[in-house]
C-alpha cells in the first residue's frame, strides 16, 4: 500500500502545524505581537467592541502558503 504512507505523512505534517498555529495563537500575542499590529481593526463603542485582526490574517495566510509550498516542492 504505497499510498497509506504518504497520507500518513500528511497527516503528520497537518497535526504539526496545527500545533504550531495552536502555540502562536496562544502566546504570540506576548512575544510577537500578533493580534495588535498596525492594520488590525479595533471598533469600540461603550460597552461594545469590534475587533478584526486583518494584518494578522494576512501575515498567518502568507506565512501558511510558503510553508505549504515549501512542502510541496518535496
Amino acid at each position: 500500500m504505497p499510498g497509506s504512507f504518504d497520507f500518513g505523512r500528511m497527516l503528520i505534517i497537518i497535526g504539526a502545524v496545527l500545533v504550531v498555529l495552536g502555540v502562536l495563537f496562544s502566546f504570540g500575542g506576548r512575544f510577537l505581537g500578533l493580534g495588535r499590529l498596525p492594520g488590525d481593526i479595533i471598533i469600540r463603542r461603550g460597552n461594545f467592541t469590534f475587533y478584526f485582526p486583518l494584518m494578522t490574517s494576512i501575515l498567518l495566510s502568507l506565512g501558511l502558503t510558503i510553508l505549504l509550498w515549501l512542502l510541496r516542492r518535496r
